[in-house]
């Protein structure tokens, strides 16, 4: 089975590719042309596939006006988990969120953060922690169907290629996850204690959930070759077209939480 997964792994990246690479001539074409990823999508089928993990996938970017790849990448996604309701959720949203859900600590915590993509790693704990589902970054494609990945199991966590370690741009989970919850508190404690010499990776990012699940036991880690890739359709040049040098890499230590009392950006 492992093979078939595989294959259908690299198939992903051949039709990303090839999107990827038509993407160039048709927003040289159209440069101002963009396309809606839905705040909502409800499941197109039911599945009898059971799991402990909801059927809900969430996903979010500082704008649901897309370039084509990032679209393609949406749709490519929902083909794999058409039985699965689909949550777009902006940076509003998002606030609104964690202001109604979450603590007040947590919530103070998250109006420090500068920079989307950090906003974005504490609100996908928080929504999984609280509703559970799955999680995706916009720029991840699924390898295989979603309900086959998450079949029978509570939890999943998987994996990067360069170095193994532990990566958070695929979350699976059902609510009230307790690693979740202790990957919460630790980045709530790194921005309360901010170092300025760390950045969105070690402050609210996989770092912090490797941190949670150090001395864990009995977690089990999937490869992300059976599971999910990014960057098969898109790039940052396609994702942050319109939000040039908006990638997380491009926010600077010292800039990224601020002083308390002091209004984030997005």
């Amino acid at each position: 089975m492992n093979a078939v997964i595989l294959l259908v792994n690299r198939l992903s990246k051949v039709i990303g590719n090839i999107c990827k690479l038509l993407s160039y001539p048709f927003h040289l074409l159209f440069p101002k042309k963009r396309f809606e990823i839905p705040s909502y999508s409800r499941a197109k089928v039911l599945s009898s596939k059971t799991s402990d993990i909801p059927k809900v996938i969430w996903q979010t970017n500082f704008s649901n006006k897309s370039t084509l790849p990032v679209y393609l990448n949406y749709l490519f996604n929902r083909l794999m988990s058409l039985d699965h309701d689909y949550y777009y959720v902006g940076n509003e949203g998002i606030e609104e969120f964690i202001r109604e859900n979450a603590s007040e600590e947590v919530y103070e915590c998250y109006k420090r953060i500068n920079d989307g993509a950090a906003k974005a790693d504490l609100w996908r704990l928080v929504v999984l922690n609280i509703k559970g589902g799955v999680y995706l970054d916009i720029d991840a494609n699924l390898v295989w169907p979603l309900s086959k990945i998450t079949q029978g199991q509570s939890q999943i966590f998987i994996k990067n290629k360069q170095d193994s370690q532990i990566t958070n741009f695929f979350l699976a989970t059902a609510p009230n996850n307790p690693i979740y919850q202790k990957t919460i508190d630790l980045i709530v404690d790194n921005i309360k204690n901010r170092d300025e010499t760390k950045g969105v990776y070690s402050t609210t990012g996989p770092q912090v959930l490797s941190d949670a699940l150090e001395g864990e036991e009995g977690v089990e880690f999937r490869s992300y070759r059976y599971t999910c890739i990014q960057g098969s359709f898109t790039n940052e040049h396609f994702q942050y077209l319109d939000k040039p040098r908006g990638k997380w890499i491009h926010t600077a230590p010292e800039d990224l939480i601020k002083d308390e009392n002091t209004e984030s950006k997005d």
